[in-house]
């Protein structure tokens, strides 16, 4: 397999750049897959990682998406919905239980946690990014994202939604106070 070209986020366009890419995405959270697809986008933006916009079907129907109120205005794509999912928990500890009745209880319905505002869409994006409808894209995190099988390493700060793999070079947008949560 040939290495992938270098791609110098500094010259990346603005306005941002959206492009079909066919590069194998997957987006884990405690080794279950929320989403997989290598049919998505992505848009390619000066001094930022690469974000991934992938389809909404290629979320798993294991986790629905309920929209929250949050929301934020960008001036090329235009105004952004933002997400909560409904996970399994972090951890399942195993009750200890004596009960001799015990295959006679009803188990408890199995708790699920939320994470709010990680998955956003753009669904009435502006003309020129109008290709994005019925897209999500995700922060990587809380989750483990894959680019064609490379883990990911979050875009600095908290505010942008860029995927930094290795084959990037430059400087790239943001830092530990680029926040907006």
């Amino acid at each position: 397999m040939l290495p992938k070209p270098r791609l110098n986020v500094q010259n990346f366009p603005r306005p941002p750049l959206l492009e079909k890419t066919s590069r194998h995405l997957i987006v884990k959270y405690r080794g279950q897959t929320i989403a997989e697809t290598s049919d998505a986008y992505w848009v390619l933006e000066t001094y930022h990682s690469p974000t991934y916009y992938l389809p909404a079907t290629s979320l798993s129907s294991k986790f629905p998406l309920t929209p929250t109120n949050k929301s934020t205005f960008c001036e090329y794509k235009g105004s952004a919905t933002y997400y909560s999912i409904s996970l399994p928990p972090p951890f399942s500890p195993t009750p200890a239980s004596a009960c001799p009745f015990e295959d006679q209880l009803v188990p408890p319905e199995p708790r699920k946690h939320e994470i709010t505002n990680r998955i956003w869409s753009y669904e009435s994006p502006t003309p020129q990014y109008a290709d994005l409808k019925g897209y999500l894209s995700f922060y990587a995190g809380p989750w483990d994202c894959f680019v064609d099988g490379e883990k990911v390493i979050p875009q600095p700060g908290d505010f942008y939604g860029g995927w930094t793999t290795s084959e990037l070079d430059g400087i790239i947008k943001g830092s530990a106070e680029t926040r907006w949560m």
